[in-house]
């Protein structure tokens, strides 16, 4: 019984721990596996265990590609930060694919640097808050920054695809832009909409990045859920010494998660999305799932919170 009992947790050891793939040039691809979860078991989540499943705290290490790999919509959130030598996107043992993006498609953002993006031999040049989309069936795709002392530091998602899309910059005089919210709420806010249906063709992955004003802290207010998405939140921009209030769970079960900058949160569809800050701030919203209507969602208003 206690051989059963150690085989199991040697198993567990396995499936959480952090692997790195380390290629040529001593760099590294580092990424983790998470799991699926249900709402009645979040219930009895402590804050460590929250933290643990759901935050994301090291995605922007220099000189390295960082993923987490999750099983929510088999989602993947990843950060890439190159320095004096550019860093390939790899593809993971989970992925069991001969290249990143054989069966998935990409979406990133860049919030550092100037740099670039190389694509099957095309170079997209990208300033700080561009976007790139990347299609299905792109085999070679590389990061690189202008300057290693001030590197790009790009920011990305990525979820399976059907269809072969191509490859499409949009910068922020592309975004779809929406103003919401008021200074009276304590919520004005625009939400660039990037990749999305309508700005670029893609299989299911949608992303944009939602900029609050000066004395706004609440990113989505009232919260909303979608049970047929996922949704991953990235905050940066946060000034020093201040920090994010992430809300999630279901309305009448609700928990929060503190967070800093360039942290990521991941947020089952049975989740609510909202969160204030205790500055103003920048985050990127990402999701994939049943359909590309962004305005698919289920309101909560704030008196039905728990």
């Amino acid at each position: 019984m206690q051989s059963i009992a150690f085989c199991f947790f040697l198993l567990i050891f396995v499936e959480v721990k952090i692997i790195k793939n380390i290629n040529s040039n001593n760099m590294a691809t580092i990424y983790e596996s998470r799991y699926a979860y249900h709402p009645e078991d979040f219930k009895t989540y402590d804050t460590e265990k929250i933290r643990k499943e759901f935050l994301v705290e090291n995605l922007m290490e220099e000189g390295n590609v960082r993923l987490v790999y999750s099983s929510i919509e088999r989602y993947i959130v990843g950060g890439a930060v190159p320095t004096t030598e550019g860093l390939p996107l790899e593809t993971i043992d989970p992925l069991k694919a001969a290249y990143f993006c054989e069966r998935r498609e990409v979406g990133i953002i860049n919030v550092g640097g100037t740099g670039s993006i190389v694509v099957d031999g095309t170079e997209y040049k990208m300033n700080y808050k561009d976007a790139l989309y990347i299609g299905k069936g792109s085999k070679d795709v590389v990061f690189k920054s202008n300057d290693a002392t001030k590197p790009a530091r790009f920011y990305f998602n990525s979820a399976p695809a059907h269809k072969e899309y191509p490859t499409k910059q949009v910068t922020m005089d592309d975004a779809n832009v929406l103003h919401l919210g008021s200074l009276e709420t304590s919520n004005e806010r625009n939400i660039n909409q990037l990749l999305i249906n309508g700005v670029v063709e893609t299989c299911q992955l949608q992303m944009g990045m939602t900029e609050l004003k000066t004395g706004s802290v609440w990113n989505t207010m009232p919260p909303h859920q979608h049970d047929r998405r996922n949704e991953v939140y990235f905050y940066f921009e946060v000034p020093e010494n201040q920090a994010i209030c992430h809300f999630m769970g279901q309305p009448q079960e609700t928990r929060h998660l503190w967070m800093k900058n360039e942290q990521a949160v991941i947020s089952p569809e049975w989740s609510i999305h909202s969160a204030a800050g205790t500055s103003n701030y920048i985050f990127i919203w990402g999701m994939a799932g049943e359909n590309l209507d962004y305005t698919d969602m289920d309101v909560i208003q704030p008196q039905e919170l728990r």
